[in-house]
């Protein structure tokens, strides 16, 4: 049978990697202040002016955004700016505002439109590469 200190030291050292294993779980719990970790590729743009009826002061643009590990995009909207999003590589987490999170893995896409208020981190082990079309004002 296990003396007392024995037991002390098994008890301790459970309760410190439960407590490691806990906090390497965690994830950020609000949004960065700003951009972190985050690059773009621009591809192409195109004005919408003549192509679209009312769309004359907006442009569509393509681009490869890529986010390190540990990266995060801030708050942001997408009011008069949706756009669609294809994970390429990597993963990432976005936190929509008023609702809970949702991982997007390769392969999964997002539509983001006027009622998207969302921030995201890369929550993987590798960058998370993904592809943006979206309508704006240039």
């Amino acid at each position: 049978m296990p003396n007392v200190r024995t037991r002390a030291v098994a008890t301790a050292t459970l309760v410190i990697v439960f407590m490691g294993g806990y906090a390497a779980g965690q994830r950020r719990q609000s949004p960065p202040p700003a951009n972190a970790g985050q690059t773009q590729e621009l591809f192409g743009t195109m004005k919408l002016a003549g192509e679209i009826p009312g769309a004359d002061k907006f442009a569509l643009r393509l681009r490869r955004i890529t986010v390190q590990p540990g990266g995060a995009l801030a708050l942001h909207n997408h009011v008069d700016r949706p756009a669609v999003t294809y994970l390429m590589q990597g993963q990432m987490t976005y936190y929509p505002e008023g609702k809970p999170p949702v991982v997007i893995n390769p392969g999964q896409g997002a539509g983001e439109g006027r009622a998207t208020t969302h921030w995201a981190e890369n929550t993987g082990t590798v960058p998370a590469v993904w592809i943006a079309a979206d309508i704006y004002v240039p």
